[in-house]
């Protein structure tokens, strides 16, 4: 039985169960519900424990291979280059569309009060209860202590020091850096390893999640449930198909030819949810259809397959707005920017893994004051919102590809 069944299996038990001592009234029944919350707590706890070693060593990698990238010359300055506009793009429609859609949602939790177990793990922004100035927040993004950051939890400074530890072993000596690159990929190949076998126990902390949660709310959580897939796979859905005209208008190609060339890679991602496993079909929509710079593609495809994830900020802060929703946790406009920055900075540190993206939300959730137990329900509802997730990333990559494919002006 695959992983993603079995994760489906576990939030059908725990909303049955849930709803069973919701309407039981139970106080036996509810107490055994606070033991069984403190598993998936001690679940989501070991996620948290394994997001900031994966995150400064994924990104340090990603960062320092740019040595690499510089030395194919403007391509790859281009490609980085498109990457960030597409992900601003992906931000910009993220914060159009998805606060708005979500201040439909049903409520479908209880009140805060009865959630208030939920959020006793979570880090606040600001102890004090302050929100931050915008000067403040751009202060705090350069940590004084990156360990200290580190600890706290702290995930914009994090990835910053991350980042410029990247830029800086790109300007010292081959030996030294690719020994630093070695050291660091070891990190982040042992924090995935524990993040499999996270993955493995998610059933459980799934279940230790949902029950909790649906025998404090009511059958009402399952509409917030169904809310949820539905508003971000549309998203999705806009997301992807606003990636078409920018590939024709920017790389100057007509619409059937791009169609041609995406649609078996879209094929491949919708039966596999994988972008790695549709990157050779990705090559051969590329070489076949895109004839400007037919070598442009096997530099660029493999590249945007590790290091570019178009739908992060769409993924992020829909689960952000869901959250804050389902456990009453108000997202002003300070929370957004700090979620969508985080989510462009951190779209390059993917695990390449079911389910990895959802990891690195730990952090950034935490920061801005959601329960990051609400991650467990994530998981548990990925299974619809993933396949649109991959077909766009999919065809984000294609949509790069098609760009920097166009034949050089004479």
């Amino acid at each position: 039985m695959s992983s993603t069944v079995q994760v489906v299996g576990a939030l059908v038990a725990g909303l049955l169960l849930g709803i069973v001592v919701f309407f039981s009234g139970s106080t036996t029944l509810l107490a055994a519900v606070d033991t069984l919350e403190s598993v998936g707590i001690l679940w989501v706890n070991a996620i948290r424990m394994t997001v900031i070693p994966l995150v400064i060593s994924l990104l340090f990698v990603s960062v320092a291979n740019f040595a690499d990238i510089r030395s194919t010359g403007q391509l790859g300055a281009r490609a980085v280059l498109l990457f960030v506009a597409f992900l601003a793009g992906s931000a910009a429609l993220a914060v159009f569309t998805l606060p708005a859609l979500f201040v439909w949602m049903p409520p479908g939790a209880a009140s805060p009060e009865a959630l208030a177990g939920f959020t006793k793990s979570t880090v606040a922004w600001n102890e004090g209860g302050h929100l931050p100035t915008f000067g403040e927040f751009l202060t705090g993004l350069v940590p004084t202590n990156a360990i200290r950051a580190a600890a706290d939890d702290s995930v914009l400074p994090v990835v910053i020091f991350s980042i410029l530890f990247g830029l800086a072993a790109t300007r010292i000596g081959v030996e030294n850096r690719e020994a630093l690159v070695r050291v660091f990929r070891g990190i982040s190949e042992a924090m995935l390893t524990i993040v499999q076998w996270l993955i493995a126990l998610a059933p459980v902390g799934v279940f230790a999640l949902v029950v909790p949660l649906v025998a404090k709310s009511g059958a009402s959580a399952v509409g917030a449930f169904g809310y949820y897939i539905l508003a971000i796979s549309v998203v999705l859905m806009v997301l992807t198909l606003a990636l078409y005209p920018a590939a024709i208008w920017f790389g100057r190609i007509k619409l059937s030819v791009f169609a041609k060339a995406a649609f078996p890679a879209q094929t491949v991602a919708l039966s596999t949810r994988s972008s790695l496993a549709a990157l050779p079909a990705m090559l051969e929509g590329a070489e076949q259809h895109f004839r400007g710079r037919p070598e442009v593609a096997g530099f660029v495809l493999p590249l945007a397959v590790s290091a570019f994830k178009v739908n992060t900020p769409v993924i992020l802060l829909a689960g952000a707005c869901f959250l804050g929703k389902l456990y009453g946790v108000p997202l002003g406009p300070a929370e957004i920017a700090v979620v969508l920055v985080a989510s462009v900075l951190v779209s390059f540190g993917g695990s390449g893994i079911p389910m990895g993206s959802l990891f690195l939300m730990a952090p950034i959730y935490a920061a801005v004051g959601l329960p990051v137990e609400g991650i467990g329900i994530l998981m548990a509802l990925d299974l619809v919102p993933d396949i649109f997730k991959t077909i766009s990333n999919v065809t984000g990559d294609m949509a790069v590809t098609a760009i920097l494919s166009k034949p050089a002006k004479p």
